[in-house]
């Protein structure tokens, strides 16, 4: 079950004094707000009229993410947050209004893998060539357009400058979201690679990013196909790594330093590090059982090591005392035995760190 929330921005797009926009806005934020609390959906509601974007105006192509000005910024941080998108466009002339246009040309990775759907307004085509023109434009920006649409024709659907109450927008905007929210969840995965904070990873297609609370699910099922051997190895159940329930793995992420190797949505190893006085502990290294061997976790033990505080004199990390693969992982990169001061089944490796 996907634990995630999704964050949809929803966008009016007109600028113009006195636009219908703003109440076709209202209308569609009053109408799915209920359906987005039971999906587990923040709405955040934003006008281009409010941004006051000028028109593209920084020097640097935006492919290469180098901002000059203060306000955009602001719109990329908005953008790079969001993991979808409502689009609520009106139609100019057989096509969108030039804010639109100009503010999706601010930016380019922020907009790549998320969903994007639109609810349009207009007279003879109810907004819809508006929005076959913009799609054109936001594939290639790798923005993933929906299906599902909304489309008003005016004199129908709004009386006095509101909408009318009817069911049947009501049920196509609800439809709409529901798509959205599913399409954010799937396309996660090609998501999380372009945000900030990933790094390339040691295999094809993947990519380390620093685990969170969040991640505590995939985290908790990780360890428990990790570390089986480990138990096996030492004829023990009792390894903390396989009893772990959720809430507890969700209590620790929040306090060390834990980085996971990705790749298309499934978390193929972790490693977590934090300093403890002087020394810097690493922990729960794991990777998948089908990629062993593979160098994964000499890769990952590296990482966590490049991290160690500038503090720290000492690495220190601990394995079951028959877990032979691991000390002999451990060995090979420099780590010694220690000597524990009780006896319990558990083997302590240190190496001193290298100025």
């Amino acid at each position: 079950m996907e634990t995630k929330s999704v964050s949809v921005l929803v966008l009016v797009c007109s600028t113009r004094p006195g636009a219908l926009g703003p109440a076709v806005g209202d209308w569609l934020m009053k109408t799915i707000t209920p359906r987005a609390a039971e999906l587990g959906a923040e709405l955040l509601p934003v006008a281009l009229r409010d941004l006051d974007l000028p028109f593209l105006d920084e020097e640097e192509q935006p492919s290469s993410g180098i901002y000059q000005h203060e306000h955009t910024r602001r719109w990329s941080a908005l953008v790079d947050s969001a993991d979808g998108f409502l689009v609520v466009t009106p139609e100019y002339n057989y096509g969108m209004p030039a804010t639109l246009k100009n503010a999706l040309d601010y930016l380019c990775r922020e907009w790549a893998w998320k969903p994007i759907g639109f609810v349009s307004y207009g007279n003879t085509s109810a907004g819809t060539r508006s929005v076959q023109h913009a799609k054109q434009v936001v594939t290639t920006l790798r923005l993933v357009p929906l299906g599902s649409t909304v489309a008003m024709r005016i004199a129908d659907a709004t009386e006095n400058g509101r909408v009318r109450p009817n069911a049947a927008l009501d049920g196509a905007a609800v439809g709409v979201l529901d798509e959205l929210v599913r399409a954010a969840h799937a396309l996660r995965p090609m998501r999380e690679p372009t945000r900030g904070g990933a790094l390339s990873g040691p295999l094809p297609g993947s990519y380390l990013r620093p685990l969170t609370p969040d991640d505590a699910p995939e985290v908790t099922v990780l360890q428990r196909c990790c570390w089986v051997d480990e138990a096996m190895a030492n004829d023990t159940l009792a390894v903390p790594a396989l009893h772990e329930s959720s809430e507890q793995v969700h209590e620790w992420l929040a306090t060390w330093h834990t980085l996971g190797l990705w790749r298309d949505g499934r978390l193929l190893g972790m490693v977590r590090a934090r300093r403890v006085d002087t020394d810097w502990h690493v922990g729960r290294l794991g990777v998948v059982p089908d990629l062993r061997g593979h160098g994964v976790g000499r890769w990952l033990l590296r990482t966590a090591e490049a991290a160690v505080d500038p503090e720290c004199r000492r690495i220190v990390l601990f394995t079951g005392a028959n877990s032979r693969q691991n000390i002999k992982l451990y060995q090979s990169e420099g780590y010694q035995l220690a000597p524990l001061a009780d006896v319990d089944g558990t083997a302590c490796l240190t190496k001193e760190v290298t100025l």
